[in-house]
């Protein structure tokens, strides 16, 4: 995976950057430890769970740990919780993608301190395309400031669709790509329009809290769609997420979402 290019970052406060070199640097060992994976079928451990996100987990915890984090992982739960940092990390989000060498798959972390989150790396392990966000600072791909679509209608829209609606939302076109994280950050570069959660809270906050605030930074908007409060720091907790490019469209999205 080539490293990242790094973005222009506000000068006034070090422990951001020094995240997001860590996170470059985790990211970046996952992505070289499954270079090698000959096996990326089912680990027989939990439902749902593979070979691969056992071995990107152990790695990724072990050097967050190192670097004095916290950790919230979907793999192995709650680690170091008193420290000040606290990352939510999914160490291969969109597993079942990765096992099928589908190119839509993901190494994704955001540190929270006591405001909420912080810093974020999304890695897509399969290109290397990198989203970055600090918080008051900005979202980048690769490098380079993005920002999202200017789509205030559902019916003009592209949009990301996790699980499955029993009728018709109104959108132009969805996709249905399987990386939670992945597709917010395309909502916040404007490669989706939208995206909008369709299964009952099946997402920890690993899954979308990174990818959220790529989305706050670039100048998309993410809520849940049932009006709670989406930063959580619990292993057990979880959300339906929905993100829009713009403040109508988010609002639309929503009203799609909780329709009957």
């Amino acid at each position: 995976m080539p490293p990242a290019s790094s973005p222009a970052l506000p000068d006034d406060d070090s422990q951001p950057r020094q995240l997001l070199d860590t996170f470059r640097e985790v990211a970046s060992a996952v992505g070289q430890a499954l270079a090698g994976l000959d096996d990326w079928g089912l680990a027989g451990t939990k439902p749902g769970q593979y070979r691969s996100d056992l071995i990107a987990d152990q790695l990724a915890v072990d050097l967050l740990g190192r670097a004095g984090l916290g950790v919230l992982s979907e793999e192995s739960g709650l680690h170091h919780p008193d420290r000040a940092i606290l990352v939510a990390l999914d160490p291969v989000d969109g597993s079942t993608n990765a096992s099928r060498h589908l190119p839509w798959w993901a190494t994704s972390l955001c540190a929270l301190d006591r405001h909420g989150p912080l810093a974020a790396v999304v890695v897509n392990q399969a290109t290397g395309t990198t989203f970055e966000a600090i918080r008051g600072g900005g979202a980048w791909r690769d490098g380079v400031a993005i920002a999202p679509s200017m789509a205030t209608r559902l019916g003009d829209s592209l949009v990301g669709l996790s699980g499955l609606p029993d009728h018709y939302l109104g959108w132009r076109q969805f996709r249905a790509l399987g990386a939670a994280a992945l597709d917010l950050c395309e909502v916040a570069c404007g490669g989706l329009d939208g995206y909008i959660d369709c299964s009952v809270d099946a997402h920890g906050p690993w899954d979308y809290l990174g990818g959220m605030l790529v989305c706050l930074e670039a100048g998309a908007l993410v809520v849940d769609a049932h009006g709670r409060e989406l930063v959580m720091r619990g292993h057990a907790d979880r959300r339906t997420p929905v993100a829009g490019a713009t403040a109508a469209l988010r609002d639309e999205l929503v009203a799609a979402r909780t329709s009957d």
